[in-house]
C-alpha cells in the first residue's frame, strides 16, 4: 500500500517538468556552467523539462574527465552548437585536448553533437547498438531538433560514431582508468555507464536518473532494465553517482 502510495505522489508531483523554468547560463548554449564532480571529474547538468529552444536541448547532462593526459567526454551533445559551447567550457579548464567522446546511447540529445567532435577529429565511441539507432533514426532525430531549435541547430549533421563495442570499452589515459560498460538492456537501446572503479563514480547515464520520472518509450524493456539494474548496476556498488538526468548524487538516491 506505501508503495501504491509513493508511486500515486510521484505521478502527481513530479510528472509535469516546467518549460518555463529560466536558463541558468545565459552567456552559454549550455543549460547550466560544469560543476566539479570529483576532482577532474566535471558535468554540465542539463534541465529537467523537454528540449527547447530556450534550453538548447540541453536537458541531459554533459560531463567530462580531465585526466592528465587529455579529455574524455561523455555525451555528444544535442547539436554542434551545445557541442561546441562544452568545448568552450573545457577550454577554460584545462589546455589538455579532448581525445575521446562517448555516446551514452542513440538518443539526439546524445548523439547530434557528433559532428562537431568528428569535424575536430576526435573519435566517437558508443555501443553498437546504439551505433544502429543512428544509423536508422539519425535524420528523424535531426528533424525534431531543428524544430525545436530553429537557428541553434545550424551547423549539425547526422554523424554516427566512430567506434563500436558490444560490452566494455577500456580506456587508460593519464591518471584515469575509464570502463564503457554496456550492463544489460535498459531505457533505450545501447545503454551504456562510464565506471571508473578507482573514484568509486559512475557516469550512468540512463540507466539511472532522477529530479524527474523516468520516460517509457516504445522500446524500453521495463522488466530488463530491472533486471539489469538488479545484476550489473547496483554491484557496481558506487560511491557517486552522475545520472543521466538531474544533479550528481548517490546510489540510495537513484535507486
Amino acid at each position: 500500500m506505501m508503495r501504491v502510495l509513493i508511486v500515486a505522489i510521484l505521478c502527481a508531483t513530479a510528472v509535469h517538468a516546467s518549460e518555463d523554468i529560466p536558463d541558468k547560463y545565459p552567456a552559454s548554449l549550455l543549460y547550466d556552467k560544469p560543476v566539479e564532480v570529483i576532482p577532474h571529474v566535471f558535468s554540465a547538468i542539463g534541465a529537467t523539462a523537454p528540449p527547447t529552444y530556450e534550453n538548447a536541448g540541453h536537458n541531459n547532462n554533459l560531463s567530462f574527465i580531465v585526466t592528465g593526459d587529455g579529455v574524455v567526454v561523455v555525451n555528444g551533445g544535442a547539436s554542434y552548437g551545445l557541442a561546441n559551447a562544452l568545448h568552450v567550457e573545457i577550454k577554460t579548464i584545462t589546455d589538455q585536448p579532448v581525445k575521446l567522446v562517448f555516446n551514452e546511447n542513440g538518443q539526439g540529445h546524445a548523439v547530434l553533437g557528433n559532428s562537431y567532435w568528428a569535424a575536430q577529429g576526435v573519435p566517437i565511441v558508443a555501443h553498437e547498438d546504439a551505433a544502429h539507432e543512428v544509423e536508422e533514426n539519425g535524420g528523424a532525430l535531426l528533424s525534431a531538433m531543428k524544430r525545436y531549435n530553429g537557428d541553434q541547430a545550424e551547423g549539425t549533421e547526422v554523424q554516427s560514431p566512430t567506434q563500436t563495442f558490444s560490452d566494455t570499452y577500456t580506456v587508460d589515459m593519464g591518471d584515469f582508468h575509464i570502463e564503457a560498460r554496456h550492463l544489460g538492456p535498459a531505457h533505450s537501446p545501447g545503454d551504456i555507464v562510464i565506471w571508473l572503479p578507482e573514484q568509486s563514480l559512475v557516469i550512468s547515464g540512463d540507466m539511472a536518473f532522477h529530479e524527474r520520472l523516468l520516460p517509457i518509450f516504445e522500446d524500453t524493456m521495463t522488466a530488463d532494465w530491472l533486471e539489469t539494474w538488479d545484476s550489473a548496476f547496483e554491484p557496481l556498488n558506487a560511491t557517486y553517482v552522475i545520472p543521466g538526468h538531474g544533479h550528481p548524487t548517490n546510489m540510495d538516491q537513484v535507486r
